[in-house]
């Protein structure tokens, strides 16, 4: 209706991100797996009065996170970066996922802390199809920190 204000605050769209913080800077077309948790505590004392249990937040927990990209013909970046893990000697790496606003800044922050490559997939061949070929590599991080910009 005429001279009400309009909301003009609106989510940010998911499609325009970057990560950085992986050797080669590859481009990703998808991110998953940003998560956190607190495992629950439940303990009951003994002289409690009643039959159930408290619950109390415990360790704090974190889940892999999986990155795809198209396979390009000279690009051998993920592989180089997971080939280069030997018994518990890999040089881990802070990696962020930056979520960017319509000017390219970035406005939310996901910094996955002491990260390194757990598993690399290729892609699906299939003589039929029509899809681009896209690999994928899954991370493992100690603990994420995110910041709002």
């Amino acid at each position: 209706m005429a001279g009400e204000t309009q909301n003009t605050t609106w989510p940010l769209p998911k499609f325009y991100f970057s990560v950085t913080g992986i050797p080669g800077n590859p481009v990703f077309q998808e991110v998953t797996g940003l998560e956190t948790e607190v495992q629950v505590i439940e303990y009951r004392a003994g002289n409690s009065s009643t039959f159930s249990p408290i619950k109390m937040p415990g360790l704090a927990k974190v889940g892999n996170v999986t990155m795809k990209k198209g396979i390009f013909v000279t690009d051998d970046t993920l592989w180089t970066w997971f080939n280069s893990i030997t018994m518990n000697t890999i040089a881990r790496s802070n990696i962020v996922v930056n979520l960017l606003d319509q000017t390219g800044t970035a406005q939310y922050k996901w910094q996955l802390n002491n990260a390194f490559p757990t598993k690399l997939t290729g892609t699906d061949l299939k003589s039929d199809g029509n899809e681009v070929a896209v690999e994928s590599i899954e991370i493992a991080y100690e603990t994420m920190t995110i910041t709002i910009a």
